[in-house]
């Protein structure tokens, strides 16, 4: 068995390794309110969001300081096809010897084969979660993640 991992340590020395002013945790003033979706699961289109760097064979890989850009994937893609960059290197050497760990768009087809959900996106999206600037996150990547969920009614996150 594995010991467990400290993350936000990791995260911590990962930053200052890189030079970066000390990583700030962003702490919502509040809990979100839980949003029942408008119909059943089993009518429900589901789309998903990863963090984890993914992007296809072909397409550009992330850079790796504050990289607010988007990555649209196709849902029928191979997970053999799929890529990672992320500022958080030390974090993928699972993602890429099982994708599915943080891009799970097989499981996603399977619920919707067997009727669990209604269908999926036509394409998932995917950014890179290690993003130092909260600023950045609010006003560059949100807007974009959130101009191209138009054909969704329910989203899985997927954080790295």
């Amino acid at each position: 068995m594995h010991e467990p991992v400290s993350y936000i340590q990791q995260t911590r020395d990962l930053y200052d390794s890189l030079g970066y002013p000390p990583y700030r945790w962003f702490h919502a003033e509040t809990e979100p309110a839980f949003v029942r979706p408008a119909k059943p699961l089993t009518e429900c289109r589901v789309g998903m969001i990863s963090s984890a760097g993914t992007y296809m064979a072909g397409q550009v890989a992330y850079y790796y300081k504050d990289d607010t850009s988007v990555r649209s994937i196709p849902a029928e893609t191979p997970t053999s096809a799929l890529r990672f960059s992320h500022v958080t290197e030390n974090y993928l050497p699972n993602a890429r010897k099982d994708p599915r760990c943080v891009f799970p768009s097989e499981a996603l087809a399977v619920l919707a084969a067997d009727g669990t959900i209604g269908a999926t996106a036509d394409r998932y999206l995917s950014c890179m979660g290690g993003i130092y600037s909260q600023r950045r996150v609010h006003e560059e990547l949100i807007p974009t993640l959130s101009a191209e969920l138009t054909e969704v009614d329910v989203l899985l996150l997927v954080p790295l």
